[in-house]
Formats: structure tokens, C-alpha cells, sequence
């Protein structure tokens, strides 16, 4: 898994402590197939998690607890509960109440009128954000000059059908993935799983934070490439090193590209944007506002990525088209 081991630095460059409370992914039930006969069958293992933060109760997600920790880390992060990484003291979970304690090092300013007006999304599992996240969609400033080519979208959507997942074996759950574009093949940084495409996005937003080293020459810090296999079949990446700060918003500083398998409706493409990553692609299609905000923070949406088929929606001058290849 992710290290969270502290950073013996300065106060500012000191990572929260996080547990390690990955419950199980999957669970077995009896079932009656077409033949009539009773089989075991592998479910996924949906929980609630209840939030806390500095012991007031926040909200409560639908999670099947792979990565609990990122998860609300990268929640708060796209909720613009959190700005840095730093702000926290640390994340606990104890599956035996169900509950997420998080410790902010000097609490968050105005979080009564932040999270005073929540407004249900159209996610999977039925996703929330609060009010204020639309209101700031014009402070989001994504990289000009990164772009991926037909023959890249293509590895990346096999590197997608290649995996070995959660859905495969127990079906009923989203997956989003985070990749670098290099000069070859899209390399996969993190890929996570979850009932929801929401839950999946905020996981990898909680990574990201995790592993940026604002040290890197960029403006805002880069993501700190690592070696070494993650041991989840349902948050998997690369690791080693010990991590240093936060992404701030919208600071993607390297070429990156996101995959999910749900829809891109107005929640994805903003949560998206925030991370940084100018280019994104979908197993499904996209919503009339997901298309407006796509279009106008600058942001690449491709949709309907199968084998070789794909519609790219928005910014096409991200894609380096190579008409030959769909044949």
C-alpha cells in the first residue's frame, strides 16, 4: 500500500499519519443459477463509512473500503474542505464503528457555511458535493501543452481490459485509473475500485496528494514517479520513498490522463479538473453540463472508449489523431 510514513521535515512538509484499515473487497453468498442449482457466488462488500472531522460529523459514504483513508483524504480534497495535504494531523478508520476520524491541524475555517448546502449528483450510489464546488470552477488552470495520440488511447484502454479487477470476479463496482503519458506506452500510476465512480475518483485524488514532492522544478509541485507494486487488487500503483506534500488545485504538472469506467457527468469532469489532469476517458459517454465544463476549463473528454472505437467530445486539439490505426 501507499507509505504514509511522516516526513521528519518541517511542520509544512509534514504528511498526515493514516491507518492501514483496508477491509475486505469481496464476500461470498448462495445463490440459484439457470439451472436451478445453488452456487457461491462473490459479491462485492459495499460498507458505509460515517466521516468525522475534528469529532463533527460530516458525511457518510458508501465504500468497499480498499483504501478508506485516500478515500476521504481525496474527498475533502475535492470538496475544497482541505486546500494541502498538511492541513491534517492525521485519518483513522475503525471498521468495527464504521466511522473515519480525521484530525485537522487548526481546523477548517468556515466549514458550516462550506458544507451548509449539499447537492445530490448523478453518480452511481448517489453522490453529493457541497454547493461551493461549482462557484470556483474558473480559478481551475490545467497544463496547455498536453495531449495523447490515438495510438497512446489505445494501450491505455488495453492496459484498462488487461487488468486483473474486482468486476471480473464480483462484478457490480466502477474503476478509475490515473496514467502518466510518456514518450511510449501510458504508464499506470494508481488504479482503484469502488461502488461508486466518485468514491474511485476521490481515492486516486487522495493518492495524488500523498505523492507530490513539491521539491520537483514546476510551479506547483509534481508527482513523485516510485517503484515497487502496491499489494490491493482494488488500489494498485507503484510506491517506495517516503512521500512529501500536497497538490493544490488544479496543479496537474505532469502529462497525465484519467480512465473511468462511469460516465462523465459534471461531478467527474470538476473533481477531474481540480486533480490537474487535462485529459480524460470513459468507458461510458458524457452529460449536457459535464460537455459545458469540459469545454470551458480547457479539458479533453473522451468517451465511448472500446477496442477501437472512441468519440472525443471536447478540446480535440488534445488528441493526436491517427486515422490509420482504426482500421
Amino acid at each position: 500500500m501507499v507509505s504514509t510514513t511522516e516526513v521528519q521535515t518541517s511542520p509544512i512538509q509534514t504528511l498526515p499519519f493514516l491507518s492501514h484499515a483496508q477491509a475486505p473487497l469481496t464476500c461470498e453468498v448462495t445463490a440459484v443459477n439457470e439451472h436451478g442449482e445453488q452456487v457461491s457466488v462473490a459479491i462485492p462488500a459495499e460498507r458505509a463509512l460515517t466521516v468525522y472531522v475534528d469529532k463533527r460529523e460530516l458525511v457518510t459514504l458508501m465504500t468497499l473500503g480498499a483504501s478508506p483513508e485516500l478515500l476521504v483524504l481525496g474527498y475533502l480534497h475535492n470538496q475544497r474542505l482541505v486546500q494541502h495535504v498538511q492541513e491534517l494531523e492525521s485519518i483513522t478508520v475503525d471498521w468495527d464503528v464504521a466511522a473515519a476520524a480525521v484530525r485537522t491541524r487548526y481546523g477548517i475555517a468556515g466549514i458550516e457555511e462550506k458544507t451548509a448546502k449539499r447537492v445530490v449528483t448523478t453518480g452511481c450510489g448517489q453522490g453529493s458535493v457541497f454547493g461551493g464546488l461549482m462557484d470556483e470552477i474558473d480559478q481551475i488552470r490545467l497544463p496547455v501543452k498536453v495531449s495523447i495520440t490515438q495510438s497512446q488511447l489505445y494501450a491505455l484502454v488495453n492496459t484498462i481490459r488487461l487488468k486483473e479487477t474486482t468486476y471480473k470476479s464480483a462484478g457490480s463496482v466502477h474503476a478509475c485509473a490515473l496514467f502518466e503519458i510518456t514518450l511510449g506506452e501510458p504508464k499506470m500510476l494508481v488504479f482503484v475500485e469502488d461502488v461508486g465512480r466518485h468514491n474511485a475518483i476521490d481515492t486516486i485524488a487522495g493518492w495524488m496528494q500523498m505523492n507530490v514532492d513539491p521539491t520537483l522544478p514546476t510551479a506547483c509541485g509534481a508527482l513523485r514517479l516510485q517503484t515497487g507494486k502496491a499489494g490491493s487488487a482494488a488500489l494498485s500503483g507503484e510506491e517506495g520513498g517516503a512521500p512529501a506534500a500536497g497538490l493544490p488545485i488544479g496543479s496537474g504538472s505532469k502529462n497525465l490522463a484519467f480512465y473511468t469506467t462511469g460516465r462523465l457527468t459534471s461531478e467527474m469532469v470538476i473533481k477531474s479538473a481540480q486533480m490537474g489532469v487535462p485529459i480524460v476517458v470513459s468507458r461510458s459517454g458524457i452529460t449536457q453540463m459535464g460537455h459545458q465544463l469540459a469545454e470551458m476549463v480547457g479539458l479533453c473528454a473522451i468517451g465511448r472508449a472500446t477496442n477501437k472505437r472512441f468519440v472525443c467530445y471536447t478540446h480535440t486539439e488534445r488528441l493526436e489523431l491517427e486515422p490509420g490505426l482504426a482500421c
